[in-house]
């Protein structure tokens, strides 16, 4: 394809819809009174030319409007998929794939496998956001700079044809002595509306409001660093909102960080019968309070050891902050097991042979009984039992309901023997033909406080990207790009206009500025859609 060459003698890139020097239509009868197409003032765009390369036609993809419209949809379908049940990181577990189908049965499984209760940080999820972001460089850079080389490189005199198939226009006959103070009045009038105006010969250029052509673009610009900014968080150590527990007296290491945080103290703080004011049953406590009295530590990378960071109490509303690290009170989970004693008896000799104490947060392979030689091992250990296709295994690391397989090895028998334990279960059944039993002797119950870790080193550039937006925003939507073209020419004065935006105020302009300069003029729409 060659360059479209106007009547002027100009050579037009392909695609390019009005002349780029006289402003003539090329791709239209000059006969038609149609308004013209000025939407980027008629410039050819790169994805309107030839695509010889793949680099040429990716581009063409992303510069399309229709194209950046299906991956927001796509985008906006799947995030609201992704809140139909609770993700991942809120459910407090370590097996996903156990908890969703027990909890959401069929529905649950399949909302497993098909990677939706993981989805905001899926590598599809996430491609389709990095998606949208090229869409918008691509969409911007494909329709600014023609823009930006047409509205630096306007001329003063256009084709008469130009001005005569603006969206608002008006022609009325003039003798040349009468057209010097005519420019001239329309001149000081246009100026005194705070027009730029720039005259060559016989023609003038008014302009005013140019910098509202780029709100859109600023917004674009906003829009991207947004972007980035939530992609940001997929940097390790940049953004986390994960919920822990930590028992009294534990110092538990924070998720994918190099901190650490001890709960001193969990304490539950209940209102008195003479403050609360709320409390319908005399035999009901009401929470007044809950706090930890936390410490947080970070570990020195060439000793190994803990060095205080900060020392705080945390409650409701009251998080600990260091640096980015935020740390709030979430959760309160009283007398919670943390160990068991079990007492080893002899049903052959009738007898007790000890008791041993389990930590079921961090048990020993191996227990030894003082009498008779008695080794107690713990062959497999499931912290919150369940089955699973007649097989047992764990929902999570929390000991909710604990179970153990034994091994217990004695000097008075040649052979080991298995021992099941299940809490809440009754297995003398399964356990009646060995020689060794062992009985829950007791409990050691901890108040556990659940901590929500937040931090987002984002934040920043997200505010950033929001703030650029609604500058953006404010510039497309309060101020409005508008142009006034005068030529006399051959015994006629030709006036037309255009605006990006508010037709009425650019038609009350021009009737006002005609008015005052002696030259009263009605400006009527024609009968075609406003350009925006």
């Amino acid at each position: 394809m060659k360059n479209t060459k106007c009547d002027c003698g100009h050579n037009n890139p392909v695609g390019t819809i009005l002349c780029e020097y006289c402003g003539k239509p090329l791709e239209e009868e000059e006969s038609s009174g149609q308004p013209l197409e000025m939407r980027y003032e008629g410039k050819a765009r790169r994805s309107q030319k030839r695509h010889k390369t793949l680099l040429d036609r990716v581009w063409n993809f992303f510069s399309s409007v229709k194209v950046a419209i299906y991956l927001i949809v796509i985008t906006l379908v799947a995030s609201i998929l992704g809140t139909i049940l609770p993700q991942e990181r809120f459910i407090g577990t370590g097996r996903p794939d156990v908890y969703y189908a027990q909890e959401y049965g069929v529905w649950g499984d399949l909302y497993y496998k098909l990677g939706l209760s993981d989805m905001y940080s899926s590598w599809w999820y996430v491609t389709l956001l990095a998606m949208i972001g090229i869409s918008l460089v691509i969409c911007s850079l494909d329709r600014v700079i023609p823009l930006y080389q047409a509205l630096k490189k306007q001329r003063v005199t256009k084709s008469t044809v130009f001005i005569t198939r603006q969206r608002v226009s008006r022609r009325i006959e003039m003798s040349e002595d009468e057209k010097e103070p005519a420019l001239r009045a329309l001149s000081e009038q246009l100026t005194k509306k705070r027009y730029h105006v720039r005259n060559e010969g016989d023609s003038l250029l008014a302009e005013k409001g140019r910098f509202s052509r780029w709100g859109p673009y600023v917004n674009h610009i906003g829009l991207i660093i947004f972007l980035f900014g939530a992609l940001m968080r997929l940097i390790p150590g940049w953004y986390m909102d994960e919920a822990i527990y930590v028992r009294e007296g534990e110092t538990r290491k924070l998720p994918d960080l190099n901190y650490y945080v001890k709960n001193e103290k969990a304490i539950m703080e209940y209102y008195d019968e003479k403050e609360s004011r709320l409390q319908a049953d005399q035999n009901q406590s009401i929470v007044k309070n809950y706090e930890t009295q936390a410490v947080l530590y970070e570990k020195d990378p060439d000793t190994g050891k803990l060095k205080e960071l900060k020392r705080q109490s945390i409650i409701v509303n009251k998080p600990l902050k260091y640096e980015d690290l935020l740390l709030f009170q979430a959760d309160f989970k009283p007398n919670q097991t943390q160990a068991m004693k079990l007492t080893i008896q002899d049903q052959k000799e009738k007898k007790d042979l000890g008791t041993i104490r389990i930590d079921l947060y961090d048990p020993q392979m191996e227990y030894t009984v003082q009498k008779d030689g008695v080794k107690v091992r713990i062959l497999d250990y499931f912290p919150d039992f369940v089955m699973e296709g007649n097989r047992p295994t764990t929902q999570s690391e929390t000991p909710n309901r604990p179970a153990f397989i034994f091994e217990v090895q004695s000097d008075q028998m040649d052979e080991p023997e298995k021992s099941w334990l299940i809490a809440g279960a009754n297995l003398d059944d399964l356990n009646e033909n060995n020689r060794y039993t062992m009985k829950l002797a007791g409990l050691e119950t901890v108040n556990m406080s659940g901590l929500m870790v937040r931090m987002d080193k984002s934040l920043p550039v997200i505010f950033i990207g929001l703030g650029i937006f609604m500058v953006g925003l404010c510039m497309g939507f309060f101020w409005y790009h508008r142009r006034v073209w005068i030529q006399w020419k051959d015994g006629t004065l030709y006036v037309g206009a255009h605006t990006n935006k508010n037709w009425f105020g650019l038609r009350q302009d021009l009737e006002q500025v005609t008015q005052k300069a002696g030259l009263p003029l009605s400006f009527s729409p024609k009968g075609r859609k406003e350009d925006q």
